[in-house]
């Protein structure tokens, strides 16, 4: 055990007894082996011809999907180093939402590449730092290859939003999914000088089984999954004029304990009628600003609901706080925490409220708001888990178009780019002095995994793709990369497989920190006292 030290005292314990520790060249060995088997897992599932993975959990509830940061965040990744990788995906997905796939293949390849040169007795600091230089240089080469998107160049987000769609369940139907995610995204768009911003949260997703996908739609305006609370009410408001309120229509109990002393009859029924009174007079007051709708965040008094139907006033009840900071942002209401304080200022306008019947539940659709900050997307498919991934891969697809509007430079698919930056990186490296040279080479043939495996992918010969691609790229043929679908090695730019730099640069960023802390690492000390596996700590 490396714990303990032998003197001529005798022996000194340093570590609990229980304690495991591997040093050196296995550790290493074991760490790499580990991140590797993590890549190797979701490899497959890269690019428009990648398989899908059925994940099972504990409870018997099965996801399919070939989404890169849901398989790992699914699957309960034990080994330390195999938790690095997922973490990559995670970061990918919080981040710029889409290549999560390319960014653990990419760096399950690094440490592939490191492991060859740690074998030839190249140190691994030297491999850190050759791996650093190079993802400085890709980082200047995407930025300066990359090219400008205008704001309102609609044709090209939605070639963004098909490009991260092609890869998913949702392909045949992605020309149809990507219009309705570039028309939300636009709508809820909001200038700072000369950039933009988009605040993804301004755009509810509502998902509902049934139907089929390109009934997927954008609606102006919240859809609610609540009805209306008293089935005498108007199931449909036109011109709605909308009051948004955050207190409840109820009589207040008092915070202290109190009772009333009631002596004949005739009491009883004043106290009951005064009850009365004061909840009339709270639907009056709604009524005389002309409200017609009412959406309330808090509860709703019964004898008030028979007022406000009695008064045509259509009326929700308890509904989120956050679908009511979207309604304020969707109808241009305000939402008022005192029935005394709402004055017709405070009203928010739709074209129509309407109760619908969806799949058998009844929600309620605020449609046709003017200028709203705030849309909502129903997602439809044949069954649960359709409609699941199709939520999954709108989240990727919302993802990139915000990363195109706030950072607005494009680079083509397919690989293209990462072969472009290989080969320019293998010319750079020859211009640099000793072992370092080896780690910036291996670090560009890291990046042509990334083609490779989309070539694999799609059943394609690796061998002969990678000679044609190199070829291309030797002839400047920059944009040149792996058409999956057709099966052939062509021009990603003029047949619209576009993503945005972004995506590029944290994919970089996130694999080459990830690879490099993996490989500093020299010594693994567990001092759970678990069971190990096999070489070192717990393995997943």
């Amino acid at each position: 055990m490396a714990s303990i030290e032998q003197t001529p005292q005798g022996p000194v314990l340093v570590l609990k007894e229980s304690a495991l520790q591997q040093k050196g060249r296995d550790a290493q060995r074991n760490n790499i082996a580990a991140a590797k088997l993590v890549a190797d897992m979701v490899r497959t599932s890269l690019g428009p011809r990648g398989l899908d993975k059925m994940l099972v959990d504990s409870l018997g509830d099965v996801t399919i999907t070939n989404d890169g940061a849901t398989i790992l965040k699914e699957i309960d990744v034990q080994h330390p180093a195999a938790k690095m990788m997922v973490e990559i995906a995670k970061t990918m997905d919080n981040e710029v939402g889409d290549g999560t796939t390319s960014s653990v293949v990419f760096g399950g390849a690094l440490l592939a590449k490191a492991e060859e040169l740690l074998k030839k007795e190249v140190h691994s600091s030297v491999v850190v730092e050759g791996y650093q230089e190079a993802a400085a240089k890709t980082l200047e080469i995407l930025a300066s290859v990359g090219k400008k998107v205008e704001f309102e160049d609609e044709e090209t987000l939605t070639k963004v939003a098909v490009t991260s769609m092609q890869s998913k369940m949702v392909s045949e139907d992605s020309d149809t999914l990507a219009k309705t995610v570039v028309d939300a995204v636009l709508k809820v768009v909001s200038k700072d000088g000369d950039s933009y911003s988009v605040d993804l949260d301004n755009i509810k997703v509502e998902k509902k089984a049934g139907a089929t996908i390109r009934d997927t739609a954008m609606i102006e305006g919240i859809v609610l999954d609540k009805e209306t609370v008293h089935p005498n009410m108007r199931f449909t408001v036109n011109n709605a004029r909308i009051a948004l309120l955050n207190t409840a229509l109820e009589v207040e109990k008092t915070e202290m304990s109190a009772e009333i002393r009631i002596t004949d009859p005739t009491q009883m029924q004043m106290f009951l009628e005064e009850e009365n009174k004061m909840l009339k007079e709270m639907v009056q007051k709604i009524r005389n600003l002309k409200a017609n709708v009412l959406l309330c965040q808090k509860g709703i008094d019964d004898i008030a609901q028979h007022y406000l139907a009695k008064n045509r006033i259509m009326a929700v009840r308890r509904i989120k706080e956050s679908d009511m900071a979207k309604l304020e942002k969707a109808t241009g209401g305000r939402v008022t925490t005192n029935i005394d304080d709402l004055t017709e200022k405070d009203l928010g306008t739709a074209a129509t409220v309407q109760q619908k019947t969806i799949d058998s539940d009844k929600w309620v659709f605020i449609e046709g708001c003017k200028n709203p900050q705030s849309v909502t997307i129903l997602v439809r498919g044949g069954s649960q888990r359709i409609v699941d991934e199709v939520d999954r891969s709108l989240h990727d697809a919302l993802m990139v178009v915000k990363d195109v509007i706030e950072n607005p430079f494009i680079v083509a698919g397919g690989g293209s780019i990462e072969a472009h930056v290989a080969s320019q990186l293998k010319v750079w490296a020859d211009s640099f002095d000793g072992r370092e040279q080896l780690a910036i080479k291996k670090y560009a043939e890291a990046l042509e995994t990334i083609p490779l495996t989309i070539a694999e992918n799609a059943g394609m010969d690796p061998i002969d793709s990678m000679a044609n691609l190199r070829t291309a790229q030797n002839q400047n043929k920059m944009w040149t990369g792996i058409d999956a679908r057709n099966a052939h090695v062509t021009d990603m730019m003029e047949i619209g497989v576009i993503e945005p730099v972004a995506v590029k640069e944290q994919i970089v960023n996130s694999a080459t920190e990830a690879a490099c802390m993996i490989l500093r690492i020299d010594d693994v000390i567990a001092v759970s006292g678990g069971q190990p596996g096999p070489g070192g700590p717990p393995m997943g």
